[in-house]
């Protein structure tokens, strides 16, 4: 049997640790003394600790770490650790996106945003839409495209796009609305016809992850009151080149639009 210690010297878990882990019922030792309260751990349980130290190097919540040990089955263990290398990459993308934005705002000379004014006519689309939290818009949208997709098939006549209120960004809720350009929007399920108005747009393009759109949103902003212009009405996107389009995020380009009126 092995002391607390000399487990953790040959486990490069701190005693302090393991300790928590039996609290946990994650790593029990295999005898601990009842007069003295030692801790003694068997030299079969170095793998176990081994596997436990990799997936917290991970991050795998201590909750998560316990179901995948007590899970006799190795397809069922492979799927929870899948499940959170996902969320990890998705971290990583989310991390990598907000690096190169940092980069672009920090360029001593940023390059100058190309804005169009575009006057824009009422048209018919299919959409879908709900009043949804700010930070469940993600989910939201890839459930409304799905429905999108699956409703209008090859018969769009244009790329997505999707509208959305002022309150989703200045309350955090807020109207939203997806939509696919079609001649002859169906009805069916949470897809139905809708006219977009007329509008005078203020566009850009921001290029990449949407994740950094942000910036691309301040550059707009900037143009549009250093032009002397207002924001009028929900801000207008269309997903020109997206993820169903290419798996490269530097093929992304989403067109931005702000419906403007001069001030005079």
């Amino acid at each position: 049997m092995l002391t607390i210690g000399e487990f953790s010297r040959l486990t490069h878990l701190s005693v302090r640790t393991l300790r928590r882990y039996h609290e946990a019922a994650l790593l029990e030792p295999a005898v601990v003394d009842d007069v003295t309260g030692y801790r003694y751990y068997g030299v079969d349980q170095i793998p176990t600790a081994q596997v436990i130290h990799r997936l917290r190097e991970l991050d795998v919540p201590l909750n998560d770490v316990q179901r995948i040990l007590r899970t006799p089955d190795p397809g069922v263990r492979a799927a929870l650790v899948a499940d959170h290398l996902q969320r990890l990459e998705h971290v990583l993308d989310r991390t990598r996106a907000a690096v190169v934005s940092l980069r672009r705002l920090l360029r001593p000379d940023p390059a100058p945003i190309d804005v169009e004014l575009r006057a824009e006519p009422a048209r018919a689309v299919a959409a879908v839409e709900a009043v949804v939290e700010h930070g469940d818009v993600e989910a939201w949208f890839a459930g409304a495209m799905a429905e999108l997709d699956a409703a209008v098939g090859s018969t769009a006549t244009g790329p997505p796009g999707g509208n959305y209120d002022n309150a989703l960004f200045e309350h955090e809720r807020g109207h939203a609305l997806v939509y696919l350009p079609t001649a002859a929007p169906p009805r069916t399920g949470r897809v139905h016809p809708v006219t977009l108005p007329a509008a005078e747009l203020a566009v850009a393009t921001h290029v990449g992850e949407h994740d950094g759109v942000d910036v691309t949103y301040g550059a707009l902003g900037t143009w549009v009151v250093e032009n002397a212009m207002s924001v009028a009405g929900p801000v207008r996107e269309v997903y020109l080149v997206g993820p169903r389009d290419s798996s490269d995020p530097s093929a992304w380009r989403t067109e931005i639009g702000w419906p403007v009126f001069h001030v005079t």
